[in-house]
């Protein structure tokens, strides 16, 4: 079974599927200028319900055009997105989230970058703007009463109805529940995925034979808000740079300088030295010090990492609570069974069966029962000496 379909499992004891709605709805679409989320408004349109396509302005990307290659945060992307609305018949607004945006997701990157984590800007970005901002904006300007994107994702409930899981996408190598681990039980309740019963392929599909022009569109793949995919470039921007510091090896002994811990994250080789020696991989960032520590690949292979922010749906772990499952700390990483165990205050304990490679502060990690995710949370930092 391969990592990327071992989550397809099925269902914990007491849950059901939740099927997209087919009662008709006012349900506002997250028109991205993608293919994704151009066909999830195709089919709610189809099945009835009374929708309302929104492109979000996020930052200064907006200003800007990329030719409709791949961002999902340029003027040619809201272009993009008013076409299909166009197309499809339904009304189209464009909403400005950049504050919201800034706060959540902009501010907390390059903090994280700041203080040698490795931040994940989409959890972010998709908890308390795609789903939190956007939806009260929707709800108090359009009457929406839900919320509908195009991810890749699922919905499970309780038989009672009173609580709601993310479940993964059909589509095992599209599935994007690792970035949606930041919903509660009622944000859940209240979005719509469209897209979680179909693979990528049959989406592409579906978009050419209803001619909407982001059919053959590339994916976005960089972060939106750097589009040139140097977020050192952004941060050298915001004035963070410590300046030249010292690498050290395993034992403690000097092998070299770098330009700055903000550079560098836990598992990068790029930019290290070594040459006619063993590889070295980064295996601790201390922005206190600006140095970076290095070690052969297997000195990364981590068994027990520490973790806070964890929560689930329903609320963060408690103190001495237990879920067990299969974790993830990379986006369709491998999955290791392990167990989290709360410490109180939303830190938290995760024992693996068997190691994973390069646990980095500030990533995003999800554990899954069967196919269900059921709890997430981020690698805390080393705490000081």
């Amino acid at each position: 079974m391969t990592a990327t379909t071992a989550v397809l499992n099925g269902l914990p004891d007491g849950w059901r599927e939740a099927p997209e709605s087919s009662v008709p709805e006012r349900v506002l679409v997250a028109l991205s200028g993608g293919v994704d989320s151009s066909v999830a408004a195709a089919l709610l349109v189809e099945a009835g319900h009374e929708v309302v396509g929104v492109w979000m302005r996020l930052h200064s990307a907006a200003d800007q055009g990329d030719g409709h290659r791949k961002s999902c945060c340029t003027l040619d992307a809201a272009d993009d997105a008013r076409r299909v609305a166009d197309h499809l018949g339904i009304p189209f607004h464009i909403q400005n989230l950049e504050e919201e945006f800034a706060n959540s997701v902009l501010d907390p990157f390059v903090a994280a970058y700041a203080s040698g984590e490795t931040p994940s800007p989409c959890v972010g970005c998709n908890t308390a703007v795609k789903f939190g901002a956007l939806v009260g904006k929707g709800s108090a300007l359009f009457g929406c009463t839900a919320v509908a994107t195009g991810h890749y994702a699922r919905r499970a409930v309780t038989v009672d109805g009173g609580s709601w899981r993310l479940r993964s996408a059909i589509d095992s190598d599209k599935d994007q529940t690792y970035f949606l681990h930041g919903l509660d039980s009622a944000a859940i309740a209240r979005a719509r995925f469209p897209l979680g019963g179909m693979t990528k392929p049959e989406v592409r599909e579906a978009a050419r034979q209803r001619g909407l022009v982001t059919a053959e569109k590339p994916e976005s793949q960089e972060i939106c808000f750097v589009p040139d995919g140097d977020y050192r470039s952004l941060l050298r921007e915001r004035g963070v740079g410590r300046g030249v510091g010292e690498i050290i090896d395993e034992s403690g002994a000097h092998v070299g300088t770098h330009a700055g811990t903000e550079g560098f994250t836990v598992g990068q080789r790029k930019g290290l030295p070594g040459s006619g020696v063993a590889a070295r991989y980064v295996s601790s960032v201390d922005p206190v010090t600006n140095r970076i520590t290095i070690a052969p690949r297997a000195a990364l292979d981590v068994r027990n990492i520490a973790l806070v922010g964890v929560s689930t749906p329903d609320g963060p772990v408690a103190l001495g609570q237990t879920l067990e499952g299969h974790a993830r700390i990379r986006h369709r990483g491998t999955l290791v069974r392990g167990t989290i165990t709360g410490c109180g205050g939303g830190e938290a304990s995760l024992a693996l069966s068997d190691p994973l490679w390069a646990p980095s502060p500030g990533q995003t990690v999800v554990m899954y029962d069967g196919e269900t995710l059921v709890a997430g949370g981020r690698i805390a930092r080393p705490r000081p000496a």
